[in-house]
């Protein structure tokens, strides 16, 4: 089939190549000359694990190519996607359409015969009835049928996400629509078909109800390290025995300093302000958003205690940046409002990220020095903190680091490390959810 992916960015190109790996011919279109320019030269845009491969294998087996021309591509198309970006508007915390609404007119001028308009992008409820209703407006001759698809693609697995997906979810009621869209995704089949049919407002509402329900897994957990931290209790153990049961399950229950990303955090919101709009408050959504924000800066504060109360003129050594490992995006990451709290506490902060620090640079507060590696950071550090669980911080060399410290303080955001691991070789250790060693 030919598509058309409007957007190359990180959920417009991970599912354009992941397309392209199944045989169909796609075309990414982006108004960004710069970035069509370097994804041509071979150049990502984005660090995805294994992304480079698929795409320069696509490329070079002519199945995948990247353009600005929206017009000719859309005109032969069977599907056309839209995977703009849906940020936090400025100002009340609703979805930013914009993207979304301008690509739908343009698309709908340049159409030609039967296509199928797939909404890809993370959108309100509602969103592609706005859509459908802006393009017949701007084409009342366009043979169109609008869908929902949202994408459900985790940062730093999302190619394995994309060819092994718990579920697609597909909302229309067009029958040829349907007929379109399992032809797109039939390289999925196995013995069962993943597509789940709904209509196009639940689809939707599936793609936030989702991300809310996640996002409040990560909140209770972390809400429930601070009661083991008072009681005395271990949250990691508490984790695993409420993970083992299955209506629970495990994953998301990994308590640590709050979440971040693309996702989460403006879903959460824009969530919000949809139910408030419709006079349908979601109560347990606002608290989560509010839990969020403020427990950040709260691990700041976890640094103070670690050190003796006092941060002012002292080395901090901050390792990961990024707000989850295996991915270069700082969009949200805890680790800003850290870094932030860490400089008003008085703090001299160097930084260490594997990939994510040119994209921190313009994010994070001036006065903070980057290292090329772990052991450059934390020289003369007087605290070290392991902000993203980066797999390269799981076997730090613990006697080197006590050698190179001023003063041997691991504080673990993410709980990599058993405490008696850690105190064996020098260092006092705080971690989340446990007693301190």
């Amino acid at each position: 089939m030919k598509i058309v992916m409007i957007g190359s960015g990180y959920v417009g190109l991970v599912s354009g190549v992941c397309f392209a790996d199944f045989g169909h011919q796609v075309i990414c279109v982006d108004k960004d000359a710069s970035k069509i320019e370097a994804l041509n030269s071979g150049r990502l845009p984005i660090y995805e694990p294994g992304l480079d491969e698929l795409v320069a294998k696509n490329v070079r087996e002519q199945r995948l190519s990247f353009t600005t021309d929206l017009a000719g591509p859309v005109g032969e198309a069977d599907a056309v996607f839209i995977a703009v970006g849906t940020p936090s508007r400025r100002g009340d915390g609703h979805a930013d359409l914009s993207y979304v609404y301008g690509a739908a007119r343009e698309i709908a001028a340049a159409v030609k015969g039967f296509t199928v308009v797939v909404d890809k992008s993370t959108v309100p409820v509602g969103t592609g009835d706005e859509v459908e209703r802006l393009m017949r407006e701007a084409n009342p001759e366009a043979d169109v049928a609008v869908v929902s698809n949202p994408e459900f693609l985790r940062e730093g697995a999302a190619i394995g996400d994309f060819k092994r997906p718990d579920r697609i979810v597909i909302g229309t009621v067009d029958e040829r629509a349907k007929a379109v869209m399992t032809d797109v995704y039939r390289p999925l089949f196995l013995n069962t078909s993943p597509l789940i049919f709904t209509d196009r407002r639940t689809a939707e509402l599936i793609k936030y109800s989702a991300n809310a329900f996640l996002a409040m897994k990560i909140t209770f957990i972390n809400e429930i390290a601070d009661l083991c931290e008072k009681v005395g209790a271990d949250v990691q153990q508490v984790a695993r025995g409420i993970g083992a049961d299955n209506r629970i399950g495990s994953k998301f229950l990994h308590a640590g300093p709050g979440y971040g990303g693309s996702c989460f955090p403006k879903d959460t919101l824009a969530l919000v302000k949809t139910a408030q709009d419709n006079d349908s408050p979601v109560r347990l959504i606002e608290t989560t958003v509010a839990i969020n924000d403020q427990r950040k800066r709260a691990m700041a504060r976890k640094v103070v205690r670690a050190v003796g109360g006092d941060l002012y003129g002292k080395k901090v050594a901050v390792l990961g940046l990024t707000f989850k490992p295996n991915t270069d995006d700082m969009r949200e990451a805890p680790s800003i409002s850290i870094i932030q709290a860490l400089q008003d506490a008085g703090a001299k902060v160097s930084a260490y990220d594997p990939v994510g620090m040119e994209q921190a640079k313009p994010l994070l507060p001036a006065g903070i020095s980057y290292a090329d590696s772990v052991y450059e950071a934390a020289a003369d550090a007087h605290c070290i903190v392991i902000v993203t669980e980066w797999d390269q911080f799981r076997a730090l060399d613990l006697p080197r680091l006590k050698e190179s410290v001023a003063d041997p303080i691991l504080v673990d955001l993410r709980n990599i490390y058993q405490p008696e691991e850690v105190t064996r070789h020098g260092f006092r250790y705080a971690s989340i959810g446990r007693a301190s060693a």
